[in-house]
């Protein structure tokens, strides 16, 4: 093709670091030409970097454009002369187009919202409610402790077996999980009155009875799933009922209601005592990846009323007990029930719910308030045995 139909040659002075154009009167053609021409043409005029507004946008909306051969709009050979220009002056004079004197305002900066007043913590539950089922939980209780010790025993009863069937019903909800309830609940309610007719020796058949049972029960279904569906029987019978069992193994003794007065006592006075001081003065987390709203203050405030208690309720109300025997059944409550708290909470996360149930308003479940109860009863049971004996 004739290089005539691309223009007039470019002028000295812009192609290239060498400055030579071909020389004057010659008309080069051919290959030879053409590929010296496309590498005297292809290197971009050296420019300054764009300004900050104009980085990332584009060119509808106000910014520079670049100049130079591989950017024109123009026909290619009406380039050079305007080119020279560019080339001749500073690289801060003129490198781009003009950038246009009112360019598109910048969205406004955030504003800081108005400051609002401090608001107040909140419990995260009804507390009215929370205060009323507390109250009628507690009469009912001691109610039937100090009437007839048998009726209390039923009501141990039907708190396991209801546990046994929220902890069920939320495993089977939550991740497929089958854990047999028939042999569940009534080896649960065998146990507790084994437990209260003939001590720990009674417990400990019921419990591998109702094992038994289970593993038999859960033969009635398909294989699948089998080890994981007994598994979690198990898990169920030893974490509810048989640690129940230890409220009615205290219930045994002379002052067996006093004991377990105590022992209910304690363990409401550790949690009330947690919550208090956390909710008022807790800052460093305890376990936040378990419960994020438990802190160590909480944890000394537990420790600190369930000795103060611990003291005062062991002096006066345990025969032949004293204050520093008060102190450390304290000091054990609060590490139990706190641990015993953390453990639900780690199920309950696993699970992925915030309460095992909704029976009861302001606190959830039956599980939900018995999670700190259940394995505080083997400690207290256990301790009183050593300072006082069995009675």
């Amino acid at each position: 093709m004739n290089d005539s139909s691309w223009g007039a040659p470019p002028q000295a002075g812009y192609w290239g670091p060498s400055d030579q154009g071909p020389a004057p009167g010659a008309d080069p053609a051919g290959p030879a030409y053409d590929a010296h021409y496309a590498q005297q043409t292809r290197p971009m005029p050296i420019v300054p970097d764009l300004p900050e507004h104009g980085g990332d946008q584009d060119d509808d909306q106000g910014t520079a454009r670049l100049s130079g051969p591989l950017f024109r709009d123009e026909p290619f050979h009406a380039q050079p002369a305007r080119d020279q220009t560019y080339r001749d002056q500073t690289p801060s004079a003129q490198p781009y187009a003009a950038v246009p004197q009112n360019p598109e305002p910048m969205p406004d900066a955030p504003q800081p919202a108005p400051s609002q007043p401090p608001q107040k913590k909140s419990a995260g539950r009804d507390l009215g409610s929370a205060i009323g089922v507390g109250v009628g939980l507690g009469v009912v209780i001691i109610a039937s402790l100090f009437v007839v010790k048998a009726v209390f025993v039923g009501v141990v009863v039907v708190a396991v077996v209801v546990g046994l069937w929220e902890l069920t019903k939320r495993l089977e909800e939550r991740k497929g999980i089958k854990a047999p309830l028939v042999p569940l609940a009534i080896g649960g309610a065998a146990m507790v009155v084994a437990g209260y007719a003939r001590g720990a020796e009674g417990a400990w058949v019921a419990m591998a009875l109702t094992a038994l049972a289970v593993l038999v029960w859960r033969m009635t279904e398909p294989p699948e799933g089998y080890l994981r569906d007994v598994t979690a029987g198990l898990f169920a019978a030893f974490y509810v009922p048989f640690l129940a069992t230890f409220v009615a193994m205290m219930l045994m003794a002379d002052d067996g209601a006093w004991r377990v007065l105590v022992f209910l006592i304690l363990t409401v006075v550790s949690d009330t005592g947690a919550y208090a001081v956390g909710w008022r003065f807790g800052k460093k987390k305890l376990a936040p990846r378990i419960s994020p709203g438990k802190t160590r203050e909480g944890l000394l405030g537990a420790v600190g009323f369930a000795m103060a208690a611990g003291a005062l309720c062991t002096q006066f109300l345990i025969d032949d007990g004293t204050w520093w025997q008060g102190l450390l059944l304290g000091l054990a409550v609060a590490v139990s029930a706190t641990l015993g708290d953390l453990g639900e909470s780690m199920i309950k996360r696993d699970l992925g719910i915030k309460d095992m149930g909704t029976l009861l308003p302001g606190h959830g479940g039956i599980m939900d308030r018995l999670d700190s109860l259940l394995p505080t009863a083997p400690v207290v049971w256990l301790l009183l045995v050593i300072f006082v004996g069995s009675g």
